[in-house]
């Protein structure tokens, strides 16, 4: 009498089998900010602890050859979340200003682009990004949010719709266009000496002359000093926010307890989703300045606050490895390790010491072009029985290869639009030998500043700069007169012949090639040059600039210059704020954190 019932069991313990069998998989997508990877055990560190990172590597992939799109963070993760290159949705920069400076600013991901994000949601996936967002919020009024994450496929938002950043902390530094600032200080100063001095002589009967002077000079006070104090002095205020969805739940952001929330809503995010598929995009804060004074870390490291915030920085990763392992969904859960860009070697003062990253033996770092410090980064996939322990990718790839290989594992077969990434599993899985990055292409800017060649058969991997940035002071190895390095006019030296390396020999590219020491020399430039053409033939002509660049017209639509200076700079009318604008300000509850 028993075998109906059993029969009924046997019968749903194979639909649940097959139900687990067919279920989609979740993905934990894990960013750093501004990190080196030279400062990953790992890849090469013995002073800084990072077990909890060398852990994912050792139960995972690593990949030697993982490269970001641009080395700041803004293009970056544009490309990153869309699996193209970041000119094509119109966050190349032309001139000085290379990421998004004001959350007041119009600039931003376009809402015609597709993120992986919003292709996953198509698939029935929960979405969640928790921490930095940094691609714009409004375009036309406060709370269109055409720009948000919300409004880009992720379903949950909880973080920093701009960035960290040192105005965030008094006391810390400027580092939104200090010069500007300056020069507007002094400017206010200036004329408001020069009204008092005026007023004076006049009422002394030193000196006849019209009201009307008087009366201009006021308003042109007023103007300099609302030009200056409102976006500038203000700035923490503007900035420096915390949003939940699309309300600005603290304004301006108490630091300190940051990255506890960050990490407390990542994995809150997790357990909430347990019984169903989800992407978490978890975008710490850390390792941009000002860096994090965290009393459980502080002084443990052997490099200052630095090497704390890094180590911190493991911790956290660790909590969010022991959470997904903690309820089941370790083997039915791709996590991913990265960072935006490469370290900040400029970034120092007398008190800290060195506040960025180490790039191991990379030349360059953040915003140094096209050079291998600023744009090679550490990237680790972790799958317990679907990716083989401790394998070694030395393939090139790229951080926008995430897109199509997210979009492959959802299952996801609908057409889409121009892509630059390739599918990652076959490397990963080990069921493909070669990188189908044939070439990558290197931008500084919406300007191509280099080009890398993988030839078939080859182990070599050739670089091609068509410019590099002037450092300051001379031989120096960074830009330390400006603090970050640029892509246009005087800062930068052309080169023709352009610079050759061999990346396979000469990873430092410290020994550039000739035709007397490379065989294939004029090969290499040949197929380079035909690569662009190829690839310049699938960009817009208003995507592009310099003369290097042919017209096309291949894309749908052209896409509008998201870093324009109009884009960029502060509009009291797109400012998120909490209350009523001007007196913005509210704080988050903390007691339970």
């Amino acid at each position: 009498m028993w075998s109906p019932v059993l029969a009924h069991v046997l019968f749903y313990l194979v639909l649940a089998a097959g139900d687990e069998v067919d279920r989609k998989p979740n993905f934990v997508l894990i960013m750093v900010d501004d990190l080196g990877i030279g400062d990953i055990g790992c890849y090469g560190n013995d002073t800084i602890r990072t077990p909890n990172i060398d852990r994912l590597a050792a139960e995972g992939v690593k990949l030697t050859q993982h490269i970001a799109a641009a080395p700041l963070c803004t293009p970056s993760r544009a490309a990153f979340m869309t699996g193209r290159y970041a000119l094509r949705s119109g966050l190349g920069s032309t001139g000085r200003v290379q990421v998004l400076l004001f959350l007041g600013g119009s600039g931003g991901l376009p809402p015609s682009e597709t993120t992986f994000a919003k292709r996953l949601q198509q698939q029935g996936y929960t979405t969640g990004l928790v921490g930095k967002w940094h691609l714009g919020v409004n375009c036309e009024q406060r709370g269109d949010h055409c720009h948000h994450p919300n409004q880009h496929g992720f379903s949950y938002f909880y973080g920093l719709p701009f960035t960290l950043f040192n105005d965030c902390v008094p006391g810390e530094g400027n580092d939104v266009l200090a010069d500007l600032r300056h020069a507007l200080r002094n400017l206010t100063m200036f004329l408001g000496v020069g009204l008092f001095t005026l007023v004076c002589v006049r009422m002394c009967g030193l000196l006849k002359f019209s009201l009307w002077i008087l009366v201009v000079l006021f308003f042109a006070s007023i103007l300099a000093t609302s030009v200056w104090y409102m976006p500038f002095k203000l700035l923490r205020t503007w900035n420096c926010i915390l949003m939940r969805d699309q309300e600005v739940i603290e304004q301006p952001m108490t630091v300190e307890t940051l990255p506890q929330r960050l990490l407390g809503e990542a994995q809150h995010f997790i357990k909430r989703n347990v019984d169903q598929p989800f992407l978490l995009f978890f975008s710490l804060a850390h390792v941009h300045t000002p860096l994090f004074k965290t009393p459980a870390f502080a002084g443990k490291s052997r490099h200052g606050r630095y090497g704390d915030n890094l180590e911190e920085v493991d911790w956290m990763i660790g909590k969010i490895t022991e959470t997904v392992d903690s309820l089941g969904l370790a083997n039915n859960t791709l996590m991913y390790f990265t960072s935006d860009h490469g370290g900040h070697l400029e970034d120092a003062d007398s008190i800290t010491g060195q506040k960025g990253g180490w790039n191991s033996i990379y030349k360059g770092g953040k915003a140094m072009g096209a050079w291998e410090g600023g744009i090679r980064v550490p990237g680790i996939f972790r799958w317990p029985g679907k990716l083989d322990a401790g394998r070694i990718v030395d393939e090139p790839t790229s951080l926008m290869d995430l897109y199509p290989t997210l979009k492959y594992l959802a299952k996801d077969t609908k057409p889409d639009r121009q892509s630059d990434g390739y599918n990652l599993m076959p490397l990963l899985e080990g069921k493909a030998e070669r990188s189908e990055h044939k070439f990558l292409f290197h931008y500084c800017g919406v300007n191509l500043n280099a080009v890398r060649w993988h030839p078939a058969g080859s182990d070599s991997v050739f670089k091609v700069h068509f410019f590099t940035p002037n450092f300051s002071p001379p031989g120096a190895g960074g830009c330390y007169d400006t603090k970050v390095c640029f892509c246009h006019g005087d800062l930068v030296t052309h080169h023709n012949p352009p610079l050759l390396y061999d990346l396979f020999h000469d990873p430092s590219e410290s020994s550039p090639l000739t035709p007397d020491t490379e065989p294939r020399y004029a090969e290499i430039l040949e197929q380079t040059a035909k690569a662009v053409e190829k690839h310049q033939n699938t960009l817009t002509h208003q995507q592009v600039s310099g003369d290097t660049h042919s017209e096309s017209n291949s894309e749908a639509h052209s896409v509008q210059n998201q870093m324009t200076w109009e884009k960029i700079l502060w509009r009291p009318w797109l400012q998120p704020c909490c209350g009523t604008f001007p007196f913005c300000g509210c704080k988050e509850d903390t007691k339970n954190i």
